[in-house]
């Protein structure tokens, strides 16, 4: 095998096979080099043993990946790869190889093997699917289920709505396509970024790939072959948002120990045998850890067994608790499919016409595409596999030994024309919605769509001012309350504190004092708000596993409902204006600061970085702004989720498209190409995108 390794000034790597194999196993050693602790970690994850070097604190998600299945399913995924699709099977056995071959040399450069005393290990065929189905398993939020439950059972169904949004535990992004007839140059641009947790190295990989088939750059997932979801060939260009859709069932299971196993009662009211055996968890420092894992028809056993949770019984919607066990259904655990079949198509597509018969083969994530070529066509679709089934799986728990609860198909899924020249796609009711139930509230789309019609043609080099607005609309509800006070009844302090913040222009700027002023409020009403007694039940969730208890966290839901809280007629008798009052004087005597002294970057590491993020600079933003750099109202100001990348794809000329990640393309701490993008990012500005070989430099043949 013949393949080229150039880079660009920020480290960026641009590779170049003689064949489509070859290039894919030059991708394997390129990320292996570059990447190889994120490598390990992602494979220790997906295969449940981080504890073994990590400790306790990742135990549980250790239990989590191990009852869930996740490297059976992403086995049963190659194989069944392997005899469908045997070329992306080969493709993905390349990548493997190649990063087996440069593993070692990898963990060499990467201080943190030694410092967490652990060897590089060896990826097997199936692993990269392990690690795109252990990164996206929570994305279609199937936690967001079990508070539902419990906000139902306690405050009733009205509660559904009244904390439906996207919360810290999904993932959403922007994303826009301008077509040709408003753009300078005539042809298309789409322009976006990812909104994920970020990460060090980064959760996306800049990347060129090319052979004699095709020759494309992007944002790769790091331990995937290819480029899923931002690309760009030279004659078409695609990119994703989360659709926000649900996909992934929970039922409550009624199990029995048997002579021979354990048995579940299904819904035609016979007792069937589950699948069951022990796996055990090594932790560091700890005895290991016994891990009962049992499979139902309906799928995994992820929380409880025949004695009900560890916290007792889960009642089950009848006159009495009983013990009930919960399982885990989802598309690639049913099909055998992780939707890896597009990956080649992906990478070999000319035109819109291409991509869209590429996402068809799509299965999880299940996204909103956006693509556009240089002949002028252009595309907006939902890609992904959703099943059919009654409305009540959708929204929470769903008894399996009732019948009705089936999956019966698969929906079609749609596809829309853009509107006057525009489409935005930022997690916001739409395409998807008849497959979702929390979405992202309108406010970044709508501001996204409001920004692009303001001017009647855009440029690439246009499109970070789009990026980086900051107005948040979501403040509207509690300065309208602010508004709404009687002036006598506040201090000086108070009465001074809220001119000041009625003047403001609702901008989330680092440098911003009002902004700063604004979020301290915001914080001090949620958790007013989450303590008031009508919500005292929601602060004592059943004994779920650990992994899962962030959706069941009320201070996270109610600051990220705060805007429809204190829009609702009526709150459980609240007294709303009583709470914004008391806050607004505690708020009045509190440090003034600017946002970014709070507001600071919160890079998740597995190994904490000496200093935390109290050494990482202070960020403009906020979550409903288009700027989506999130905090958690109520908890922290600081920022662990944002973009993960910024993108503009040119099609008139693909070396005028742009792109950044918050860190940088290596992910070997002191090196030079480690974090030199963060001030690109943090100014709002994008690389160029480098499309001439000769004014890459070569590193090495791969």
């Amino acid at each position: 095998m013949s393949s080229e390794l150039y880079r660009d000034a920020h480290g960026i790597p641009h590779l170049r096979a003689d064949g489509v194999r070859a290039l894919a196993h030059a991708q394997g050693r390129a990320t292996a080099l570059d990447r190889a602790w994120q490598l390990e970690i992602e494979r220790h994850r997906l295969e449940g043993t981080s504890a073994a070097f990590l400790g306790t604190p990742a135990l549980p998600w250790d239990v989590l990946a191990r009852r869930a299945r996740l490297a059976d399913t992403a086995r049963r995924c190659f194989d069944q790869l392997a005899a469908n699709d045997p070329e992306t099977a080969d493709f993905v056995r390349a990548y493997v190889d190649g990063v087996n071959a440069s593993l070692t040399e990898g963990a060499l450069r990467a201080p943190e093997f030694a410092a967490a005393g652990v060897t590089a290990g060896r990826w097997q065929p199936w692993t990269p699917l392990g690690v795109w189905l252990a990164t996206h398993i929570l994305f279609a939020g199937f936690p967001a289920k079990l508070w539902r439950e419990e906000a139902i059972r306690h405050l009733g169904p009205e509660s559904v709505g009244l904390f439906a949004t996207d919360g810290p535990g999904t993932s959403g992004s922007n994303g826009w396509l301008v077509s040709g007839d408003r753009t300078a140059t005539g042809h298309a641009v789409i322009a976006g970024d990812p909104h994920r947790f970020i990460e060090d190295p980064g959760v996306y990989q800049q990347i060129r790939l090319a052979c004699p088939e095709f020759d494309v750059l992007g944002l790769a997932v790091p331990g995937i072959p290819g480029i899923a979801h931002f690309g760009h060939t030279g004659t078409v260009a695609w990119a994703i948002t989360n659709a926000m859709a649900d996909y992934q069932d929970l039922y409550r299971e009624r199990l029995r120990r048997t002579g021979a196993g354990v048995e579940a009662l299904g819904p035609d009211g016979t007792w069937r045998r589950a699948r069951l055996h022990t796996e055990f968890i090594e932790v560091a420092g700890e005895e290991r850890v016994p891990v009962e894992v049992i499979e139902t028809e309906r799928g995994p056993v992820i929380a409880g067994g025949p004695e009900g949770l560890e916290g007792g019984a889960l009642p089950d919607g009848g006159e009495d608790a009983v013990p009930v066990a919960l399982s885990l259904r989802h598309p690639p655990r049913v099909t055998s499919d992780l939707g890896f079949g597009a990956l080649l198509p992906l990478l070999r597509a000319r035109t819109v016409a291409d991509v869209d018969r590429a996402f068809d083969r799509w299965v999880e994530p299940v996204n909103v595409v956006q693509a556009a070529d240089t002949g002028g066509g252009t595309l907006h679709r939902v890609a992904g596999r959703v099943p059919v089934r009654a409305e009540a799986n959708r929204l929470r728990l769903v008894p399996a030994w009732e019948p009705g609860h089936e999956w019966t198909g698969w929906h079609e899924m749609p596809r829309t024309p853009l509107v006057d020249g525009v489409a935005v796609m930022a997690n916001q009711r739409g395409l998807a919605t008849p497959f979702g139930v929390e979405f992202a509230p309108p406010h970044r789309a709508d501001r996204i769509a409001a920004l692009l019609a303001g001017k009647d043609h855009w440029s690439a080099a246009d499109m970070p001012t789009v990026h980086m607005d900051t107005r948040l609309t979501s403040a509207g509800p509690l300065l309208d309350r602010l508004a709404a006070l009687p002036a006598g009844a506040l201090t000086p302090g108070a009465v001074a504190l809220r001119e000041r913040l009625l003047r403001w222009d609702r901008r989330m700027e680092a440098a911003d004092r009002d902004a700063a002023a604004f979020a301290a409020l915001r914080s001090l009403v949620v958790r007013r708000l989450a303590a008031h007694p009508a919500f005292a039940a929601l602060t004592e969730p059943p004994a779920y596993p650990e992994a899962l208890q962030p959706w069941l966290a009320l201070v996270p839901r109610v600051g990220f409902a705060l805007e429809h809280l204190l829009n609702a007629e009526e709150l459980y008798g609240v007294d709303r204006d009583a709470i914004v009052r008391a806050a607004l004087e505690e708020a009045a005597g509190l440090p003034d600061r600017t946002w970014g002294e709070t507001h600071r970057l919160a890079p998740w590491r597995a190994l904490p970085a000496r200093g935390g993020s109290a050494d990482e600079p202070g960020l403009s933003g906020d979550h409903d702004c288009v700027l989506c750099v999130s905090s958690v109202p109520g908890i922290t100001d600081r920022a662990a989720r944002g973009p993960a990348a910024r993108y503009v794809w040119d099609l008139a000329r693909r070396e005028d498209s742009l792109w950044v990640v918050p860190l940088g393309a290596s992910g070997v701490p002191g090196t030079p190409h480690h974090r030199d993008q963060l001030p690109l990012w943090l100014g709002g500005e994008l690389a160029p995108v480098v499309t001439d070989w000769h004014k890459l430099t070569k590193e090495t043949d791969v």
